[in-house]
């Protein structure tokens, strides 16, 4: 069996606030294959890592993110919501996570788009990389528009696929963006669909799993790697398949 690759969610979210300094060291600490996590814009044209599009859920704040600066948002805790242990973590920008995330752990960053500023955070994402020179270790995940747009500014960064509706036709608009990436609903994902992808020279990632027996459906599946909240859990599922 390929090794299955392990892609902490968010950092290690399930048990550290996501998105945060704390939650990436931990999923490091694990030693995952990769990280994922999210990148907004902000009202002043910062790139900052969080998944919603107010900072309401995540913090002690109110608001919506592309109407605050990053000053406001960094004013922000970040981590006292999740336990009062990571009271003081803050929002980071993605030139922040970046440097926490050296070495040669993989980069999946999801962009957070829409018809606002789909134009303007999608490129700026795409020079960041090619400017830190992490073509081979990172790739952008967003919807179809913001892939072409990633694709003008560097055709060797690897793309993956979000608008994963219709699910019918999802493996077609994908080849036809040269996807190489495709992260379905796990709900979505079964054998077929999964060799359908690797025909087509893809690998499958799909989003999420924090049940051991939904780890242990996708593995058998034939993914090259699983998005979860509880990379340790998934760790464990893995090495117990190993020894056998």
């Amino acid at each position: 069996m390929s090794k299955v690759a392990v892609f902490a969610h968010r950092g290690a979210s399930g048990t550290h606030p996501e998105n945060t300094a704390a939650a990436f060291a931990e999923a490091l600490r694990l030693g995952v294959e990769a990280v994922e996590f999210d990148v907004r814009l902000t009202a002043d044209r910062k790139m900052v890592v969080i998944h919603d599009a107010t900072v309401d859920r995540t913090s002690d704040g109110h608001g919506e993110v592309r109407h605050m600066t990053l000053a406001q948002m960094t004013e922000l805790d970040a981590g006292a919501w999740f336990d009062a242990q990571y009271t003081g973590e803050r929002f980071k920008t993605l030139e922040a996570v970046l440097d926490l995330l050296a070495g040669d752990v993989r980069l999946n960053i999801h962009v957070k788009v829409d018809d606002r500023d789909r134009d303007i955070l999608a490129p700026m994402v795409a020079r960041e990389l090619v400017d830190r020179d992490l073509i081979d270790r990172a790739f952008i995940a967003a919807d179809q528009l913001a892939l072409a747009l990633v694709r003008r500014v560097d055709a060797r960064l690897a793309i993956c696929n979000l608008s994963v509706e219709p699910q019918r036709n999802y493996i077609r608009r994908s080849q036809a963006l040269e996807c190489g990436i495709l992260q379905p609903r796990n709900a979505a994902t079964d054998a077929a669909l999964v060799a359908q992808a690797h025909a087509c020279g893809m690998e499958v990632n799909p989003f999420f799993a924090d049940d051991e027996e939904e780890m242990e459906r996708l593995i058998d599946c034939g993914v090259d790697g699983i998005l979860t909240n509880e990379p340790a859990k998934l760790q464990a599922v893995l090495g117990r398949r190993s020894a056998v």
